[in-house]
């Protein structure tokens, strides 16, 4: 995600506490949001893929998504 965006959510944030939004902005806030969150899910999702677990015996499993 792009700084810009970054600093857009923090400025809604923040104005929505000083001030309040429109409803506009309450949208714009929400669509934000909803992209930042995904990216976060995809990155963690990445994350997780590619972990392994070892136990105890040395015998190491891929995590299952189940």
């Amino acid at each position: 995600m792009e700084q810009s965006k970054l600093d857009r959510i923090n400025k809604l944030y923040k104005k929505s506490k000083e001030e309040g939004l429109s409803e506009s902005e309450v949208e714009e806030q929400k669509i934000l949001r909803k992209e930042y969150i995904g990216l976060i899910r995809k990155n963690l999702r990445g994350t997780l893929d590619n972990t392994t677990v070892q136990y105890p015996d040395g015998t190491t499993k891929k995590l299952n998504k189940d």
